[in-house]
């Protein structure tokens, strides 16, 4: 939100010479060798790739998903929230602009730039007020209109960001219906779509998926939003809000060469394969469920095979590290290969990698059970709870049928020289998988109440691994499952902290309305550990 302007005064000649020019100040200064507008399609591209949450940053440390091991590279201390949380307001000037540009190249009031406006509108200002609490939204785009927006409380962020999806809904509705309502020419037709080809049909089940989202997330404040009944009205008219049916629907990233590798690649695992390793948040839960994704996303411990002669088929071969872990204790344990670390054929034998889901039909099938378990919906909440895990599974490549099938595992070969990317480097091991046996157990088979409760909220987590942002750290901080661990390795005291603080230049370019902000909320101070409004 910062804005940097500068002032030129010219001498009175200057003035008078130029103002008895025939061309304009501006006509002499324009460069003819740029374009001098952007058409809506290209910046349409700008902000789909604006709004990628992708692998190997910050957010998988803050979900507990994979751990730094050595302080050079990162470390997994949620002080870092202090850094400031996302600012989105220079891809949301974008999205005014991208609709300004479909609307003068010949799109209709309603044309699907306007409709992905809304939902850009959504779901960049409700990720900032997420991670922040209150922010500028009213007024912030106005330009040098505004200069010093003043907050909106996230009751009101919220409550407009749903009105927006709902608004999109309807607006793709139209468009789907009778395509030509959206006006003539490029202002009128999707382009440049990273994600779904320019699916109309597509991007109306994602917005749905979105608000769902947002309704959960608003699970603290049933009494203040009408939450029940926006999402018994989504859950329970199809025809009205087309939900997504399989994987086939994800939103998803897709990683290509040679211009945008996936970020663990052949060409790095010697720079930071070692670096980190995966945490016993994560891998934990898996081995305590016998869950078989543990074999598709982890290395069994070397020091588990080798020393204690454990089977790389075995469950307890798979050791993650706890969070709390004071970094130079885990450093040493990495050294001795006591953890598990991420799979190399999985994660580290291609350039592509595997395509990174942004909103996807698993969360999207946990959240519905979710919901129906809370009470919001009419209907059994345990179809959904299983087509969360077996959509899980089938994005991995294992088999959900009930009867006992093989599927292959790969391991690095201890000694192996070819690097990642050769499939020389790697032992096979068959892997039986038996949907029944692996559901039967009671610890997986889903149960009423609050015990079901807890079932669906750590099979997302297991489901949203590397995937969707902060999703799971905004999903412990509101339900607190998975239990995340704490230590003098995640600092802050001892705590997880609650909120990334504001964007350091709010401080200064607009003091009065952030100090007004932080008085009305975390008693006057910009706080990682203060409770907002959401979770309150």
């Amino acid at each position: 939100m910062k804005k940097i302007f500068i002032n030129y005064v010219l001498p009175v000649f200057m003035v008078l010479a130029v103002t008895g020019c025939k061309k304009s100040f501006e006509d002499l200064t324009k460069n003819t060798n740029v374009p001098s507008t952007v058409p809506a399609s290209l910046l349409f591209n700008g902000i789909l790739n604006k709004m990628a949450d992708l692998p190997q940053s910050e957010n998988e440390i803050y979900c507990q998903y994979y751990l730094y091991n050595y302080d050079y590279y990162g470390n997994n201390r949620y002080d870092a929230l202090a850094s400031g949380g996302d600012n989105y307001y220079g891809t949301l000037k974008n999205v005014l602009v991208m609709e300004k540009q479909a609307a003068a190249s010949g799109g209709a009031a309603v044309n699907p730039y306007s409709a992905m406006g809304k939902f850009f509108r959504a779901y960049f200002f409700s990720k900032m007020s997420l991670e922040e609490g209150d922010i500028p939204m009213t007024d912030a785009l106005k330009g040098l209109d505004n200069l010093t927006p003043a907050y909106d409380t996230q009751k009101a962020v919220m409550t407009q960001c749903l009105a927006w999806l709902e608004s999109a809904n309807t607006d793709l509705t139209q468009l789907i219906k009778d395509p030509a309502s959206g006006g003539t020419g490029v202002g009128a037709t999707l382009a440049n779509d990273i994600y779904l080809g320019s699916d109309l049909a597509k991007w109306q089940k994602v917005v749905n998926a979105f608000h769902i989202r947002l309704l959960l997330a608003l699970s603290k404040k049933t009494a203040d939003i009408d939450v029940k009944a926006q999402f018994a009205a989504i859950v329970g008219n199809p025809a009205k809000y087309p939900l997504m049916a399989s994987n086939d629907d994800n939103l998803q990233y897709k990683f290509v060469t040679p211009s945008n590798y996936y970020p663990q690649n052949p060409d790095n695992f010697g720079q930071n394969g070692s670096r980190q390793n995966m945490s016993a948040t994560y891998v934990g839960l898996l081995t305590q469920l016998k869950d078989p994704r543990v074999f598709v996303t982890a290395e069994p411990s070397r020091y588990s095979v080798d020393t204690l002669k454990k089977s790389p088929t075995s469950f307890d071969a798979y050791i993650g590290a706890d969070a709390g872990l004071d970094l130079g204790v885990m450093y040493n344990n990495a050294t001795l290969q006591r953890y598990s670390f991420l799979n190399r054929k999985h994660f580290y034998s291609t350039y592509t990698g595997e395509p990174s889901i942004q909103i996807g039909y698993p969360e999207l099938m946990f959240n519905i059970a979710e919901g129906i378990n809370r009470g919001w919906a009419t209907g059994s909440a345990e179809p959904y709870y299983v087509k969360g895990i077996q959509a899980s599974f089938q994005y991995y490549g294992i088999p959900t049928v009930s009867a006992p099938t093989i599927f292959s595992a790969y391991f690095y070969r201890p000694g192996a020289t070819k690097g990642p990317a050769d499939q020389s480097s790697y032992d096979t091991f068959p892997i039986t998988v038996n949907w029944d046996t692996y559901y039967s157990q009671a610890a997986v088979k889903y149960a009423d109440g609050a015990t079901g409760l807890t079932q669906i909220l750590q099979q997302k987590y297991l489901a949203l691994f590397r995937h969707s942002g902060l999703e799971s750290y905004f999903t412990y901080r509101r339900t607190k499952v998975p239990t995340f661990t704490t230590g003098p390795g995640t600092g802050n005291s001892g705590r997880i902290a609650l909120r990334f603080e504001y964007p350091t230049s709010e401080r200064t370019v607009n003091a009065t309305n952030y100090n007004k902000a932080l008085t009305n909320q975390f008693s006057g101070k910009d706080d990682i550990n203060g409770i907002m409004w959401i979770l309150q």
